[in-house]
């Protein structure tokens, strides 16, 4: 779903997964620590690695529907058989399903309130008196039948927005359950009462476009990690569901075009065959065709069929279905091949005249443009459709979306307009891959679709103009979140229910978070193949937010625990200060100085406490120590510490320590131009990144480094880095393509003055390299002092 308005505040207490720390209170020993017990146990069914286990598995169901729409009633009538397969290790005694129109009702919503307040201003139609108690008003699911494939009652009980079947027998492994149900309801209008379906009204030609969306009881996701994901739907979170296949007719007035999940088995039974030859024609098109020209569109308005049509779609591998009708449609497409598996694709969409500037020229070239860029960093497209329908909304089904988009009434439009029509149709035609085919728990945690989304959205709209102004994706955008006091924040591993700003949260931070992986931590072509990884181990399958953290170290060979625990588990801001810069000369004049050390020889080498486990082996008549055994080990040592053999230990030795010497003029030609710079750096926001910097020299070049993040890893809050320039330094400026999302920029920047302060450091000459270790010392040995060998 594409948040317009971002940032909602709400009272709550906060369910996120917890950041524990190993070593609290310490300046190391907690940031880069594994994640350990924070990720669950790893198992048959999800491995340590990120992948699917062997023993994997998850439930299917089946859908046979038929629907009514009542365009004079507004109201849609269903039934549906549905076929339940239980591929799970465990007895069902009870079905779980989701009614989610229910939130609607307003005495069957799931009764998640807001705090509230008294406002400095108000709409008159909204000032009425509270009612209580609050009455029905007639929105939500009638259920009107449900039976077993014979048509035998069920029983069952609904609370709120989920409905529990209980089964005449438990539903054994490898079973499958057939079962019926009827129902109908009103449809909302949705510009009036929100939500992501219903109708929208248009006073000037008196016509409906409805989004038909979450309209029918479908299964609850019963799986390995959770057991049945039965969370009410409040509005926020969105949805867990199960793939299957789909059969669905959709009975509607005879002037209305619709277009849904999957395809349309007989177009050319509901299409005149003017508009069915302009389909077959697009079908082989590489530019939109109008299927449904204008000119009709705007005749359809004008009259209200009384005749019924009824459309017949299919589709395979799906975890839902949505659909649309209107007779105020244009209706255009064209063929796009997904060259990473061939796949011939029919983009399309659907809008009104009010839309038509916009739509007829860029949203079905949007379409094509996002499944295959998508396809090239994740999984090739495998459905046969992808469409955008001008609704004004924003949300996403399989194969169809909902977007919005107008021009004014002379075709004109704004800039903004226009890039959030493109914004909107590239993100919900991308949520085609996140989470229609990588089937995450929306539910739970809306970052996983959501910000995954954005982040490949952000791609994708970089690979559409370089020039597009991406407000989600790009380190810089997310600062002003971060900057936001602690009890605004809440961990992106938070709960979809209980975030406070919940734009930030569930979509650009984990998007800018990915997007910092690909371009600063990982770089492009380890992230790439990783992420391209993930998305195949788990396209038509359930992942969790472990399964992404392995999958990501798994493919990559890097340790990204620290950026998981602090990126996603944390909410500390990065802030990385320069606090000073030192600067030294070296001294290639100086004159070392021999010292002169006086020593005795060593006394033997013996504990300086008896232990308990000392004094328990040697009473231990049983052990036989291997040194008491054989006499050729037995050497100077072995009698030295048994006082068999006697050295003078007081006697005073000495010899001259020096391994030093004057740096010679060749060598004082060469370094005699060189500075060293110790730069001190601090950690004021808590969260660890690499040290990117960039180098001014006073001749107007420059240098970069990047510093890699472990450079952290012994002490969190405060590390230094020595360079040796031989020009001077101008200035160092810190992440200066702000890259890291650093919230104050204030304190990034150190630059030369005429008077610095410098010091300096000694330079000699090493004489011969550093002894190899074991080798001798030089001292005199009590073996030499005894005169022994």
């Amino acid at each position: 779903m594409k948040l317009k308005v971002l940032g909602l505040l709400f009272c709550s207490a906060v369910l996120s997964a917890q950041n524990i720390q190993n070593n609290p209170g310490s300046n190391h020993g907690n940031k880069f620590e594994q994640l350990g017990t924070i990720l669950p146990t790893p198992n048959v069914y999800r491995t340590a690695s990120g992948a699917p286990g062997q023993a994997y598995w998850q439930q299917r169901a089946d859908y046979d529907i038929e629907a009514y729409l009542d365009e004079d009633k507004r109201n849609l009538k269903g039934s549906e058989t549905i076929i339940y397969y239980n591929n799970s290790p465990d007895d069902l005694e009870y079905l779980w399903l989701q009614l989610d129109e229910n939130e609607q009702s307003s005495v069957k919503n799931a009764d998640y309130p807001f705090s509230s307040t008294l406002p400095k201003r108000e709409i008159v139609e909204n000032l009425k008196p509270t009612e209580l108690p609050i009455s029905d008003n007639g929105y939500g699911v009638n259920l009107e039948k449900v039976t077993d494939a014979n048509g035998t009652p069920l029983k069952y009980v609904v609370n709120k927005t989920m409905m529990r079947i209980d089964l005449p027998k438990a539903l054994k492994k490898g079973e499958k359950f057939v079962f019926k149900i009827s129902w109908n309801y009103n449809i909302p209008n949705r510009i009036e009462m929100g939500g992501r379906g219903g109708y929208e009204n248009f006073p000037e030609d008196g016509n409906d476009l409805y989004t038909i969306t979450q309209w029918f009881p479908r299964m609850c996701v019963y799986s390995d990690f959770h057991g049945w994901q039965n969370h009410q739907f409040t509005g926020r979170g969105e949805f867990a569901l199960v793939f299957g296949n789909y059969k669905v007719k959709m009975n509607v007035p005879a002037d209305h075009i619709v277009g849904g999940t999957g395809e349309c088995k007989n177009y050319e039974q509901v299409l005149t065959a003017e508009q069915f030859a302009r389909y077959k024609k697009a079908e082989n098109s590489n530019e939109p065709i109008e299927i449904v020209t204008l000119d009709e569109a705007k005749k359809a308005e004008k009259n209200r069929s009384k005749q019924r049509k009824t459309w017949i779609f299919e589709a395979n591998d799906v975890r839902d279905f949505a659909w649309t009708s209107s007779r105020k449609f244009v209706w255009d497409g064209m063929r796009v091949t997904i060259p990473e598996n061939n796949n011939k694709v029919m983009a399309m969409s659907f809008y009104g005249k009010e839309a038509y500037g916009l739509y007829r020229k860029f949203s079905t070239k949007a379409v094509a443009h996002t499944i295959k860029t998508y396809s090239e960093f994740t999984i090739p497209y495998p459905y046969p459709v992808a469409q955008s329908v001008e609704a004004s909304n924003g949300m996403e089904y399989p194969m169809i979306c909902f977007n919005y988009g107008r021009t004014e009434k002379d075709g004109t439009y704004s800039e903004a307009i226009k890039n959030g029509m493109l914004g909107v149709i590239i993100h919900e035609v991308g949520h085609n891959f996140f989470p229609m085919i990588i089937n995450s728990d929306e539910r739970q945690w809306s970052w996983m679709d959501e910000g995954l989304n954005t982040f490949v959205e952000y791609l994708t709209e970089e690979k559409w103009d370089n020039k597009f102004p991406s407000k989600r994706g790009p380190a810089w955008t997310i600062v002003d979140y971060m900057k936001l006091p602690k009890d605004e924040l809440e961990p992106i591993m938070s709960n979809s229910e209980n975030i406070a700003k919940f734009g930030p949260n569930a979509y650009s931070k984990p998007a800018t978070g990915l997007n910092i992986l690909r371009e600063t931590i990982m770089g492009r072509e380890l992230f790439d193949k990783a992420f391209k990884t993930y998305a195949k181990r788990w396209a038509f399958r359930h992942p969790e937010p472990a399964d992404l953290f392995r999958t990501m170290e798994d493919a990559s060979g890097e340790d990204l625990d620290w950026f998981w625990r602090g990126w996603f588990y944390g909410t500390d801001p990065v802030d990385i200060s320069i606090d000073k810069v030192t600067v030294a000369r070296p001294d290639l004049d100086a004159v070392p100085k021999s010292e002169t050390v006086k020593y005795t020889v060593d006394k033997p080498v013996l504990n300086e406490f008896e232990d308990i486990s000392k004094i328990r082996n040697k009473e231990d008549r049983s052990i036989k120590f291997y040194v008491d055994g054989d006499k050729e080990v037995q050497d100077f040592y072995y009698r030295y510490d048994r006082g068999q053999e006697k050295t003078d230990t007081s006697k005073e030795y000495s010899m001259t320590m020096g391994n030093l010497e004057k740096v010679s003029g060749k060598d004082i030609a060469k370094e005699s131009n060189l500075t060293a710079y110790q730069i001190d750096f601090s950690n004021k926001g808590g969260l660890v990144m690499p040290i990117i910097l960039e180098f001014t020299f006073e001749d107007g070049s420059k240098l970069n480094d990047k510093i890699s993040v472990q450079i952290w890893r012994h002490n969190e809050q405060k590390v230094s880095k020595t360079y040796y320039f031989d020009k001077k330094l101008k200035s160092v400026q810190l992440d200066p393509m702000r890259e890291t999302a650093d919230i104050d920029t204030s304190n990034n920047l150190w630059t030369a003055t005429s008077t610095e302060t410098q010091s300096k450091f000694q330079v000699f000459k090493q004489k011969q390299k550093n002894a190899a270790r074991g080798a001798s010392t030089g001292k005199i040995n009590p073996m030499q002092a005894a005169g022994k060998k």
